[in-house]
């Protein structure tokens, strides 16, 4: 079985769904269309939607329910909400329960210890993804308060420390102030408080809770004090669990096969494309998972565009086979003639972009369809980046580069 499973937290528009859902459809006619011939052959789902924070209004406005009505309509395609989330905002999803029964679950936690919740069905599905893995980590890119993201991360790894898993929190760009110390927030959950709880039962039952945040992000925002010239940097301002260290460390543990999950991801099992053709890959070493990373926001307005591309130079250097889509707003990186101040200390995302280029273990691509909608064109120059259309998005999300030897693959979104 092939199975498919996205978390969103973030908003969702009409155009990410509408290539969500485009992506899927041609997984169905052209990747696996025995699915639509013959749908009664698989009862297992092979998409799962498991959808928390600001994303779950998409169910409510009607040009996102629209495209939603069409993706629950494909085979073996299901939807998990956050009830609380949803509560939270006075949202339900029981229309599209009565209209889709058995596909779409909004279930209401309780307070018993064998109550069903929407981070232990997440969990549940990592397991099934890689059962032999003990770990399970988080990707962390957004400030604590500001953005209701870091209460994710936080009961998702609550979750996993209480199912008997190893707890792993990767903090990169704005995600590194959620280790700052002496946090007081006076509204809202203390996140760093909330973490080194975490640390605290972690180690009271022999699993470790490994808290890394990156040291470029840490150094930009004033987090480092020292540093002992070997990748060990020591700040006065972070809480105990955290280690900051050189994005490679992170990096490292993308290296490994436990599933990672962050704001807005995917984890696409790829064991059944791999045992198409096992007898030419069964006798070789295993591979980093493939990773694919969707640059979706402009190129300056914040770091994202930057910070996921970086992401990406990082892993293709060590050694993990890395896709760059730029699609939605991030095909802004790719457009016009870029040129900085010579006086500007900022970066320019054109040539950071060509210069990768070339890089063992990156592809780039930019996606058709989002120049279309701006009524914009790629800068010719940009040869770097191949041009794709939907059929070659799905493609790419769905099946493996050649020669990776692994049961997942991963997608990131900034």
């Amino acid at each position: 079985m092939t199975s498919i499973s996205f978390l969103l937290s973030s908003a969702l528009t009409a155009e990410r769904l509408s290539w969500i859902a485009e992506s899927l459809k041609y997984f169905y006619i052209n990747i696996h269309p025995d699915a639509l011939r013959h749908p009664s052959r698989d009862k297992n789902t092979k998409f799962r939607f498991f959808i928390t924070g600001d994303a779950l209004y998409s169910l409510h406005e009607e040009e996102t329910l629209q495209i939603w009505d069409l993706i629950l309509s494909l085979p073996s395609v299901c939807l998990i909400c956050d009830r609380r989330e949803l509560d939270l905002r006075g949202l339900s999803v029981s229309s599209l329960i009565m209209k889709f029964p058995g596909l779409v679950f909004d279930q209401k936690e309780t307070d018993q210890p064998d109550s069903w919740s929407f981070w232990k069905e997440i969990i549940r599905v990592c397991r099934q993804i890689d059962p032999d893995s003990k770990t399970l980590g988080y990707l962390q890119i957004s400030s604590p308060y500001m953005n209701r993201s870091c209460q994710y991360s936080l009961a998702c790894l609550q979750a996993v420390v209480k199912e008997g898993i190893s707890p792993e929190l990767y903090a990169y760009l704005d995600g590194v102030h959620v280790t700052h110390n002496n946090q007081n927030p006076g509204v809202f959950r203390n996140i760093g408080t909330g973490f080194q709880e975490i640390g605290e039962i972690a180690r009271s039952t022999n699993h470790p809770f490994l808290m890394l945040a990156c040291g470029r992000s840490a150094a930009a925002r004033g987090y480092n004090t020292w540093d002992g010239g070997k990748g060990t940097i020591v700040s006065a301002c972070s809480i105990e669990p955290c280690k900051i260290r050189n994005l490679n460390a992170i990096v490292y543990r993308f290296r490994d096969s436990h599933c990672i999950l962050g704001e807005s991801v995917g984890l696409i099992d790829i064991s059944e494309c791999l045992a198409t053709g096992r007898n030419l890959w069964e006798n070789k070493k295993p591979t980093p998972p493939s990773l694919v990373i969707m640059i979706t926001h402009t190129p300056y307005g914040t770091e994202h565009a930057f910070g996921g591309f970086a992401f990406a130079i990082a892993c293709a250097h060590n050694g993990i086979a890395t896709r760059v889509i730029f699609l939605e707003d991030g095909i802004y990186s790719l457009t016009g003639t870029q040129t900085a101040d010579p006086d500007d200390l900022f970066f320019n995302m054109q040539d950071i972009v060509n210069a990768a280029g070339g890089n063992k273990n990156l592809e780039l691509y930019a996606h058709m369809p989002s120049f279309h909608k701006r009524n914009v064109q790629k800068n010719p120059r940009m040869n770097a980046v191949l041009d794709i259309g939907p059929g070659e998005l799905a493609n790419l999300l769905f099946s493996p580069p050649r020669g990776v030897i692994a049961n997942t693959q991963r997608i990131l979104f900034f």
